[in-house]
């Protein structure tokens, strides 16, 4: 079910696009409660798949109702971390809107599932999650797990995908569980000494608080196959596969040398979830098993970006990433 516009992917972001609800500017008219208390049942452990009953005749709150169900003993999440969520959603009536519970196709048995990996904010939704559920992760301790219902209208307002099927005054929950949360410096970078480039590697230059300078050789042909080298060897816990990356990263094209994105020019230290498929192959194949301080240069051939995808404007091109990995959730 589509109920949601994609909002906005930097350049690392993988082509498979979520379950969508809403646009990306989604505020809500909170308007006047009709009980103002939650009416879904919700049964489970935190950490497993929860069980979301409605009552027969239950009504939705037309108001955000958020109820935490499960008090963790973990730190206080604050606007402005990084956390790492399961969610399970659906309407009143019993569609289901998604869950991170739910293998993604083709994943292996044991591999580590799809979560969400956000910054905590009360001003824009996360692409699996509205604003109003997002907003109701600060306060939240990590171990929790709470709940966030009411109508579209309530939660989504006016960011409701016409092309849904949801109308605004139909029912919808969330529960949540706060599996990690990470205070994040927006200026973080590597720090230490850097290797040379190896034989054939772009030339990375990162100083002052902006966009690395990337320097393709000249007279090279771009290779076929994925290029890793660690520029700066970190010294903390290794990366591992299904955790939330907290990095500072540049991207240019090979073919021109152009920047097509850095972390520099949206505000700093950004995450993603690695290891799972949510951002190109090239980066979960390279970061995990990398190191919290390492500098991580790749250059990513286009069958492992986005080449998979003739519609994107990256689709042909040859991708060299700086990534300094400052933290992991």
């Amino acid at each position: 079910m589509n109920l949601m516009k994609n909002t906005r992917r930097a350049a690392a972001a993988a082509l498979t696009v979520p379950l969508l609800l809403f646009t990306a500017a989604c505020g809500s008219d909170d308007g006047k409660g009709s009980s103002g208390e939650a009416v879904v049942k919700v049964e489970g452990k935190a950490g497993a798949e929860p069980k979301i009953t409605v009552p027969k005749g239950a009504k939705p709150s037309d108001t955000a109702v958020t109820k935490t169900l499960i008090k963790g003993d973990g730190a206080v999440v604050k606007k402005g971390d990084v956390v790492r969520l399961d969610f399970s959603a659906r309407t009143m009536k019993g569609d289901n809107l998604g869950s991170t519970w739910t293998p993604q196709p083709g994943a292996k048995p044991g591999a580590a599932r799809t979560q969400v990996v956000s910054e905590v904010s009360d001003q824009a939704a996360q692409r699996m999650l509205p604003q109003k559920v997002m907003a109701a992760v600060a306060g939240q301790k990590v171990g929790s797990r709470f709940e966030v219902e009411g109508t579209a209208k309530a939660l989504i307002g006016e960011g409701l995908n016409p092309q849904s099927g949801v109308k605004p005054g139909d029912g919808l929950v969330w529960v949540v569980d706060v599996v990690g949360a990470e205070k994040v410096d927006k200026k973080a970078k590597a720090e230490g000494t850097q290797a040379a480039p190896e034989s054939g590697m772009p030339e990375v230059k990162a100083e002052g608080d902006k966009a690395a300078t990337i320097t393709i050789p000249k007279g090279e042909k771009a290779p076929e196959d994925l290029k890793v080298q660690v520029l700066i060897k970190g010294k903390g816990p290794e990366v591992k596969a299904g955790q939330g990356l907290i990095a500072q990263y540049t991207g240019v094209k090979w073919e021109n040398g152009k920047k097509f994105d850095s972390s520099w020019d949206h505000g700093g230290a950004t995450a993603f979830q690695i290891g799972t498929g949510q951002v190109v192959q090239g980066w979960d194949k390279a970061l995990v098993g990398k190191h919290v301080g390492d500098r991580v240069e790749i250059v990513i051939p286009p069958k492992l970006g986005y080449g998979a995808d003739p519609q994107n404007e990256l689709a042909k091109n040859t991708l060299v990433f700086s990534v300094d990995i400052v933290g992991t959730v």
